[in-house]
């Protein structure tokens, strides 16, 4: 009798207490899609902004190089000014704008700093162009997540919502910002869960849901519905190739662990020289500028590099010299601290090394037939996952951006020992490393302009 008193109890108690928790839901549910509206709307002319930028710097360079050495010249000043340019941007109006962004959501959402004010959207917005479109081997993603949160931010501030759901929103319009950036929808869902709060709870899920579904409907009616990459559909892979898309992956986890290594080499390298941040990045502009004249289609974030790979079209005896220029490439261009991300660059290093191992393989076994498709598709995934460790949000997205599924196998077997290699190594994930020196400075002396961190209020 009493056991079934108390159980009693406990339901009348579920009942009260059920109307504020659906509530909490319904009002994160209706908030999402509006943010989720808004970060489609902005990444999407993000989008267009870059894409103009990159039509742009190919007609320039097409005009230069015909103008020989003075062309050459001309490209590197313009280049390292557009960099420095970028960098004053985010040193005078915001500093929490430079580099990826992911590293400072992923703090904020934690509670470690405080978020950015709104200046971070312009300033990343128009740094990101400038940077990005000027040849900087950076990623789009970084400031559309950002720009992103700061949305979901300001609109949770200012509709009062309470900590707990600004904080979902922060975290759901930043996934947005990723979807939208790759035109896809799970995999910012999924990084969202992932990555930035890495574990899985009601509210999170319906606002990184709402968010990527209304970022999406919005961003695609401007830019398409097209997967970014077209491919030509690989077929199955046969089970018995598992072997070597576990060698694939270990080749792509030792890539990876050398590969965060090098970003904060570089980064570290930069910081000891003590230069001005404009003056590191005009340096590190006047480089890209004149690997952009030497060579046009290496520079840029990569997707044109990206494509060509998976359609075959390039050069095999090339290969080796691309990818590690591409792999120098990047890290050099992060540590210049202006606005862009890793994402992208990172998908072009991880189809390089697919391409090159399917290179290998089809000199050394002519009859095994792995597919050059299925080996780019394969190591983008695997690459991701070695530097990121977010293999689920790898194996999405790169499925999302190929709208290829059949290469789910061979991606997870790939995945897998791309996962354990830097474990073995002792290499942690890229955003992890970079996280820790910026909850560190602001512990050592916040900016007096921010606030406190959403799940340290009053």
């Amino acid at each position: 009798m009493l056991t079934e008193s108390l159980s009693a109890v406990e339901r009348l108690k579920s009942l009260y207490r059920s109307p504020q928790k659906h509530l909490s839901v319904v009002r994160i549910a209706f908030w999402s899609c509006i943010t989720g509206a808004f970060t489609g709307l902005l990444v999407a002319v993000f989008r267009l902004a870059l894409q103009r930028a990159d039509l742009l710097r190919g007609v320039w360079l097409l005009q230069a190089r015909s103008w020989h050495t003075p062309g050459l010249l001309l490209t590197v000043a313009v280049v390292a000014v557009a960099s420095a340019s970028a960098a004053a941007l985010v040193r005078r109006l915001s500093p929490y704008a430079a580099g990826s962004g992911i590293p400072h959501v992923e703090a904020v959402a934690k509670g470690d700093l405080p978020p950015a004010s709104l200046m971070l959207i312009p300033v990343k917005f128009i740094g990101g162009v400038l940077a990005i479109g000027s040849g900087l081997a950076l990623g789009r993603e970084g400031p559309s997540v950002q720009m992103g949160a700061g949305i979901g931010v300001f609109i949770g501030k200012r509709v009062g919502l309470p900590d707990s759901e600004s904080i979902a929103l922060l975290a759901a319009c930043a996934g947005a910002g990723i979807s939208t950036a790759f035109n896809a929808p799970i995999a910012g869902a999924v990084f969202v869960l992932e990555e930035l709060i890495r574990r899985f709870d009601t509210r999170t899920t319906v606002a990184a849901l709402g968010c990527s579904c209304c970022a999406i409907a919005v961003s695609r009616f401007i830019l398409g519905s097209a997967p970014d990459f077209q491919v030509q559909g690989p077929s199955y892979a046969p089970f018995a190739t598992g072997v070597f898309f576990l060698t694939l992956g270990a080749f792509a986890g030792l890539l990876g662990a050398g590969y965060n290594r090098a970003i904060l080499a570089g980064i570290s390298f930069a910081d000891r020289l003590n230069w001005p941040i404009e003056l590191r990045a005009a340096a590190i502009g006047a480089v890209v500028g004149a690997v952009a004249w030497f060579a046009p289609d290496l520079a840029g974030g990569g997707d044109a590099i990206t494509q060509r790979m998976l359609l075959g079209g390039v050069n095999h005896s090339m290969l080796p010299f691309i990818l590690c220029l591409r792999f120098l490439l990047g890290p050099l261009s992060y540590a210049a601290g202006t606005p862009g991300g890793l994402f992208a660059p990172m998908l072009t290093v991880g189809a390089q090394a697919g391409l090159l191992f399917a290179t290998v393989c089809s000199l050394l076994l002519p009859n095994l037939h792995l597919g050059v498709a299925s080996c780019v598709i394969v190591g983008m995934a695997a690459f991701f996952t070695a530097v990121v460790r977010a293999p689920v949000t790898g194996i999405v997205l790169v499925t999302e951006l190929t709208g290829s599924f059949t290469q789910l196998m061979p991606m997870l077997w790939a995945c897998f020992a791309a996962m354990v290699v830097p474990i073995l190594l002792g290499v942690e994930p890229i955003y992890e490393s970079l996280r820790q020196p910026i909850v560190q400075s602001e512990r050592s002396g916040a900016p007096a302009s921010e606030e406190p961190p959403l799940s340290k209020r009053p």
